[in-house]
């Protein structure tokens, strides 16, 4: 490639740095990338390692000259110019490097005020121990190890990979002239149900219990739920978790609105979301100094359900209405994430949600629960009860079977439990969108469990357990469950999870024959996970189905409203 001078675009910016006793090693942050070189003087002969990072606020490709679409990764480009930059040198040898450090907030037990804490601590986390450095393949050993000692990563953290670093950054290849890398814009539906009442939540809710699907429906009707109940006269009390939400987060809005009218708001900020923890700081105090009662949960848990319970004053009487979810209350992720949003006015529900609330706010563990099972009281036994009650069910010679969705499984106890589970006969189908630490179809071991990930336009979230309860799946008389966990030990025992059960008729089939009927059908973007530990793409049948098409053009069961009445919906058949 001919070489122009170069005169400034980009370079100025860049930062040679010889390493020696005058010139010490500089401090690389998190997601810290750059080149490590080893040079020789052309005068002398002398060897010497050197560094450049690449700042954060540098394009990662830079668009080449022409009518071609073309770009070049930005460490090629510098590359190309290492002379501009170390004038008298010779490269010997290079490669590139990307850096994460640990980025867990430690929590100290004595405490006095959690938010200065995490304030200090905040300002640490930028500073923590390496945890991963990405190398290029091609970088040579002596660079490599030069680079370990001086960022001190453990050799087990060390991966050494072939093509580009950080490949998020693709993205920037997205551009207006390649229309054909972006997926075709998808409006999510606002549920009919709600519209049948005139966009009343409350009087939707009272007629029947509704399931949003998101993101093929639309997370409008959570923020309309809170919003209706902000402005609610006959609206007394909203509790409400944040884990994570947005920047401009319309449900922090309102409930700000809602203390400001006088209501009683509580709200339960979970400082701990890593990587959300100053903006939930911020949130915190701006719903203080709107009136709302704030407080963070507990110092040892996350707290990671999601729960609103807003209390009513209907007849003389105060009824409660609850919306439980499996994501976050984020009207942004909501549009890429699958979750699912249920609203019930069930009064045990209910019960258990204003519980919950106690626990959370209070310490006041409950003496029982009437449905939700909690984390890490009883959610954990809840499950294992369920599990054993279909083991118990094949050794009776009943039929047995176990659906399962989430994003994760690790936990030890519970793989092994699965296990015992295929031993005894009882078929187990998993969808399982990132790790799983559990082997199907290995002989005598896991015969009976298979497992697959769906990797597709959305970012599968939501977690959902159905056992057959003596019957085939699907069966209306399945035990169907949400959740706001995954099958990890810190899910179980770290932080506050609730386990939902799905009990009305119409819901139920929506989350058994609809949405897990539709992901274990799903060819066109799974991969089923062998025995030997290795994904496989599942081969495309005849139908070709895609579960994300199918929602996409299928409104839901429990939220068609008055079009239920105008034909039946049409549910997958496996």
């Amino acid at each position: 490639m001919a070489r122009r001078p170069v005169h400034g675009r980009g370079l100025p910016v860049l930062t040679p740095l010889a390493i020696d006793p005058a010139h010490p090693f500089p401090f690389v942050a998190n997601r810290g990338f750059g080149l490590a070189l080893e040079l020789e003087r052309v005068s002398d002969s002398v060897r010497l390692q050197a560094l450049t990072l690449i700042p954060p606020s540098i394009d990662r490709f830079v668009r080449l000259p022409g009518t071609r679409i073309r770009f070049l990764p930005i460490e090629q480009m510098m590359a190309l110019f290492l002379d501009y930059l170390f004038p008298g040198f010779a490269v010997v040898s290079q490669g590139v490097f990307r850096l994460l450090r640990d980025s867990e907030v430690e929590i100290e037990e004595e405490a006095e005020d959690l938010v200065r804490l995490y304030e200090t601590a905040l300002k640490r986390r930028r500073r923590g121990h390496a945890i991963h450095l990405a190398v290029d393949s091609t970088m040579p050993a002596d660079l490599r190890r030069f680079l370990m000692e001086k960022l001190d990563a453990a050799p087990a953290d060390v991966f050494a990979t072939d093509g580009i670093l950080g490949l998020n950054d693709t993205e920037e290849l997205i551009i207006d002239e390649r229309p054909d890398l972006v997926f075709t814009p998808y409006n999510a539906r606002f549920p009919e149900r709600i519209r049948d009442f005139g966009g009343d939540c409350f009087a939707a809710i009272r007629q029947k219990d509704i399931i949003v699907h998101h993101p093929y429906e639309s997370f409008d009707v959570v923020v309309q739920f809170i919003r209706q109940a902000a402005r609610d006269p006959a609206v007394a009390a909203i509790k409400q978790t944040l884990y994570r939400t947005s920047e401009d987060s319309p449900i922090v809005r309102e409930l700000a609105e809602a203390a400001e009218a006088g209501k009683s708001v509580t709200a339960l900020i979970e400082l701990k979301a890593r990587f959300d923890e100053e903006a939930n700081i911020r949130w915190a105090r701006d719903l203080e100094r709107a009136g709302v009662q704030v407080v963070y949960g507990f110092l040892q848990l996350k707290t990671h359900a999601k729960v609103s319970l807003v209390v009513r004053r209907e007849g003389g009487q105060l009824c409660s209405y609850v919306h439980l979810g499996t994501g976050n209350y984020h009207p942004y992720t909501a549009k890429v994430y699958t979750d699912l949003s249920f609203f019930t006015c069930d009064p045990a529900l209910c019960r258990d949600a204003a519980r919950l609330f106690n626990f959370m706010t209070g310490y006041a563990s409950p003496a029982s629960l009437e449905k939700i099972a909690v984390a890490p009281l009883t959610l954990r036994a809840r499950l294992v009860e369920l599990i054993e009650a279909e083991i118990k069910n094949a050794k009776q010679g009943k039929s047995a079977q176990i659906w399962a969705k989430m994003n994760a499984l690790v936990d030890p106890a519970i793989i092994d439990l699965l296990y015992q589970a295929s031993q005894a006969g009882v078929g187990i189908d998993l969808v399982v969108r990132g790790i799983c630490c559990l082997r199907p179809g290995v002989p005598g071991l896991s015969d009976n469990i298979r497992v697959k990930s769906i990797i597709g336009r959305f970012l599968e979230h939501e977690r959902v357990v159905c056992f057959g309860n003596g019957n085939q799946l699907p069966s209306d008389r399945a035990k169907v469950f949400i959740s706001s966990a995954d099958w990890m030990p810190r899910n179980f025992d770290g932080r506050v999870e609730a386990l939902v059960p799905i009990e009305n008729p119409t819901v139920h089939r929506q989350v058994l024959d609809e949405i897990m009927m539709a992901n274990l059908r799903d060819t066109l973007q799974s991969w089923s996970l062998a025995s030997s530990g290795i994904y496989e793409r599942v081969p495309a049948d005849e139908e070709g189905f895609s579960a994300h098409t199918y929602f996409m053009t299928n409104p839901s069961l429990s939220g068609r409203g008055k079009a239920l009445r105008r034909g039946h919906p049409r549910l997958v058949v496996r």
